[in-house]
C-alpha cells in the first residue's frame, strides 16, 4: 500500500521542466515562457513603499477592492455592468485554473481541454477527480479546433470546455467568427467556458478576441500579470466573470486555497495599471519583432514549416527530420547549445513539432537560429 495519495501518484513532472533541468548555463534558451523584462520600475517602487507603509497584512479573500475595480474597468468595454464583485485576485493564473476546476468538476465528470496544451490543465482536472478529454488543435487548421472534433468528445458528463487563445504552446489565435462558433458549441451543450487569456495584451496586427463579454453567462476568464507586466515571479492573477453566483463560489473556494493574495503586491500591480498601462504594448511591440525574426529564420531552414503567430510568445513549428522524434531532436539541439521544448511535452499531437519561446533578445534569437540551422543541416545530411 502506498504512503501517498492516488492523486499525487497520478500526476508527473512536465516535459518542459525536464528539458530545463537538463540544460547547462551556457545554452541559448528558448525553453521557458518567461519574458526577459523586469516589471515597470514604478511598480517595484510601489511594492517597496507599500511594505514600508504597513501593507503587510491579510486582505479580503477576493483581493484589494481598488485593484479589482481597476481590472473590471479594463474589461468594461466588453461588459459595462461589471465591477469589483466580478473579480477575484489569485496567486497567479495557475492558482486561478485550479480554483475553477475545483469549483466546477466533481469526480466522474469531464472537461474538454485543448491539445497541444499548457501542461497544467490535465493534472489539475485529475487532482479534482475528473477526466480530461482532449480536443485536437492541429497545424493544418492553424491550431484552431473544429466543431466536428468537439462534437465527438462531448457527452452527458462534460461540465466545461477550456479555450486558450492566444495559445501556449502553439501561438494560435481566433477570429471573431471562429470564437462565435466555439461559443455556440458550448451553449448547445450548456458547458461552462473557461477561457485562459493570459496573453490578451500580447497580440500582433489585430485586436484580442475574447470569450468574455458575449451573451453567454457561463464564461469564466483566467488572466495573469506574469506575461503582460513581466511579473512571473510575483505570482498574481485573477478570475473574471459576469456571473455573480459563479464568483461567489470562486471566492469561497479561493479562501480554502490561499486565503488571500499578497497585500503589498496588489498595491504595486494597481500602480502599474494606473501609471504604466502602456507597458504591455511596449512588450508586445518587441515580441512582435522577435516573432517575425524567428518565423523568418525557421521557414528558411530545411524540413521546417512554421505558422506566423498573431499573439503569445511562442512558435510551434513542424520540424521533419527522418528517424528523429521531437524529443530526440530537442536533445540533439540541446547538445549543440540550444534549449527548446519537444512538442510531445504538450501532448501526443505535438509529435513532429518543437516549441520555441521568443523570450530572449533578437541577437540571441539570431545566434540560436544559427545553431538550429547547423543542427538540422547536420542531421539531414547523414
Amino acid at each position: 500500500m502506498s504512503d501517498f495519495s492516488k492523486r499525487a501518484l497520478a500526476i508527473q513532472p512536465t516535459g518542459v521542466r525536464k528539458m530545463f533541468d537538463l540544460a547547462g548555463d551556457d545554452v541559448i534558451s528558448f525553453g521557458l515562457g518567461e519574458p526577459d523584462f523586469q516589471p515597470p520600475a514604478l511598480a517595484i517602487e510601489a511594492f517597496h513603499q507599500a511594505m514600508l507603509d504597513g501593507r503587510n497584512k491579510y486582505t479580503t479573500t477576493a483581493g484589494l477592492p481598488a485593484l479589482r475595480s481597476k481590472i473590471a474597468e479594463t474589461w468594461s468595454h466588453l461588459d459595462s455592468g461589471i465591477d469589483e464583485n466580478n473579480v477575484c485576485i489569485t496567486m497567479s493564473g495557475t492558482n486561478a485554473l485550479l480554483n475553477l476546476f475545483l469549483t466546477l468538476v466533481d469526480p466522474g465528470k469531464n472537461v474538454l481541454l485543448p491539445e497541444p496544451y499548457f501542461p497544467l490543465y490535465g493534472p489539475d482536472v485529475t487532482l479534482c477527480g475528473g477526466e480530461s478529454k482532449y480536443y485536437p488543435c492541429l497545424f493544418d487548421n492553424a491550431f484552431v479546433p473544429t466543431i466536428e472534433d468537439l462534437e465527438q468528445l462531448v457527452d452527458e458528463d462534460t461540465v466545461a470546455i477550456l479555450y486558450n487563445f492566444p495559445s501556449n504552446p502553439t501561438g494560435g489565435t481566433l477570429s471573431v467568427e471562429q470564437r462565435d462558433e466555439l461559443l455556440d458549441f458550448a451553449k448547445r451543450h450548456n458547458l461552462w467556458i473557461l477561457t485562459d487569456e493570459v496573453y490578451d495584451r500580447i497580440v500582433f496586427d489585430s485586436e484580442h478576441v475574447s470569450f468574455f463579454g458575449t451573451d453567454y453567462d457561463k464564461v469564466m476568464l483566467i488572466n495573469s500579470f506574469s506575461k503582460t507586466f513581466a511579473m512571473t515571479g510575483w505570482r498574481i492573477g485573477y478570475i473574471l466573470s459576469s456571473n455573480l453566483e459563479a464568483m461567489k463560489q470562486v471566492i469561497k473556494m479561493q479562501y480554502y486555497i490561499t486565503a488571500c493574495s499578497n497585500d503589498a503586491m496588489q498595491h504595486a500591480v494597481l500602480a502599474a495599471m494606473e501609471h504604466a498601462s502602456d507597458y504591455p504594448d511596449i512588450l508586445s511591440k518587441e515580441f512582435h519583432a522577435r516573432c517575425n525574426l524567428i518565423v523568418d529564420r525557421l521557414n528558411s531552414m530545411p524540413g521546417v514549416e512554421c505558422h506566423r503567430p498573431k499573439g503569445s510568445i511562442y512558435v510551434f513549428p513542424k520540424v521533419t527530420v527522418p528517424g528523429f522524434t521531437s524529443e530526440e531532436l530537442a536533445m540533439e539541439l540541446l547538445r549543440d547549445g540550444v534549449l527548446c521544448s519537444p512538442g510531445t511535452a504538450f501532448g501526443p499531437s505535438g509529435e513532429g513539432h518543437l516549441r520555441f519561446a521568443f523570450t530572449i533578445s533578437q541577437d540571441d534569437i539570431s545566434k540560436g537560429m544559427d545553431l538550429v540551422e547547423g543542427t538540422l543541416n547536420r542531421l539531414l545530411s547523414q
